[in-house]
């Protein structure tokens, strides 16, 4: 007895056809893979390691984040420095301008407008913001640190208060020549003092919180990114600025306005040696921030080589994959429609 073996033009069709599949599905994964120099699937091609893997991937990510912050913060930090060294300069010109002024005939009256224009300047500077976050307001970074010194402020306001309680008469008045240089030193030295200092400063003149702003900027580092508004440096220039601008100097006695001017070199001295430091602690962060980020970089240079290495696949046999593919593929379709041409009709 004999068995016949047949093979139907329906089952080469199928197996063509399932044959293609899965090439088109080896050579989009090849095509990837010579594209790309990594697998394709690097789960499944790394198996049991794959954790490994992916530990590499999340420090790499996490450097990234810490390289991108760094960043923001060496922006943030550029401008709170440039603002400070503007106002070391501009006191250091006041400071100047008052010792001029001190023995001139006529000198509140020469003070007056670089004292006016230095305290708008100070306001705005402690109001200076980056990237939508206002830099002196210590952690209260969507507040405007410092209230505008006008007519009509809490500031300004308290101050009239405080001038016309202690000596009965307003600024502006005539009275302002009898003012006694002693009777100024104690306005000076108590009631006026006490407007620059806590509680008044942060109830009249300032919403900042003594509490700055922190960053990660390493793996282990976290320092101090931000300048208080609060800080004593700019309360004594808001005081010395104030304190020329607006107490009736132009028409004090010239021995009570040196009485002012003394107190005011004082203040203004004292600031500038306050600003150095504060600069000086901002460049010590700036330089720790550049060391941090210039370590984070080499950690991603040495775990992108680590993924690398483990990820990478030979570029050429990917290719000669690719080229051995489309062939297969392209020989079973040529089958696949010659098949397709064969029927029994072409016989009978």
């Amino acid at each position: 007895m004999m068995t016949a073996n047949y093979i139907s033009t329906l089952m080469l069709s199928s197996s063509l056809r399932y044959s293609i599949t899965n090439n088109q599905s080896a050579l989009s994964k090849a095509s990837t893979e010579a594209t790309t120099g990594r697998f394709a699937d690097v789960g499944l091609e790394l198996g049991a390691t794959t954790g490994g893997d992916v530990s590499l991937r999340a420090d790499m990510s996490f450097a990234d984040q810490l390289v991108d912050t760094n960043g923001l913060v060496a922006g943030r930090l550029d401008v709170t420095q440039n603002r400070m060294t503007e106002l070391g300069s501009t006191a250091s010109d006041f400071l100047k301008d008052l010792i001029a002024a001190r023995s001139t005939d006529g000198g509140g009256r020469i003070v007056l407008p670089p004292a006016s224009a230095n305290l708008q300047d100070l306001i705005g500077a402690l109001n200076v913001s980056y990237n939508g976050s206002y830099l002196f307001s210590g952690i209260n970074t969507q507040n405007t640190p410092i209230t505008a010194y006008t007519a009509g402020s809490a500031s300004k306001n308290q101050v009239d208060s405080d001038f016309s309680s202690f000596f009965g008469f307003s600024q502006s008045s005539a009275s302002v020549s009898s003012i006694t240089p002693a009777q100024m030193q104690t306005f000076l030295d108590t009631t006026f003092d006490a407007e620059f200092a806590s509680p008044a400063w942060n109830t009249n003149w300032s919403s900042a919180t003594d509490q700055v702003m922190q960053s990660r900027i390493s793996t282990t580092e976290v320092v101090d990114t931000s300048v208080s508004a609060n800080q004593t440096g700019f309360r004594k220039l808001a005081e010395a600025y104030t304190m020329m601008s607006d107490l009736g100097n132009v028409n004090l006695d010239q021995t009570t306005f040196q009485t002012v001017v003394d107190k005011a070199i004082g203040l203004v001295g004292s600031a500038i040696t306050d600003l150095a430091t504060l600069g000086g602690n901002v460049g010590v962060v700036q330089q720790r921030l550049t060391t941090a980020t210039d370590k984070l970089n080499a950690q991603k240079d040495i775990l992108n080589n680590q993924i690398v290495n483990m990820e990478k696949v030979d570029p050429t046999e990917a290719s000669v994959r690719v080229n051995t593919l489309q062939t297969q593929i392209q020989t079973a379709l040529a089958l696949t429609s010659q098949l397709q041409k064969i029927s029994l009709i072409n016989y009978l």
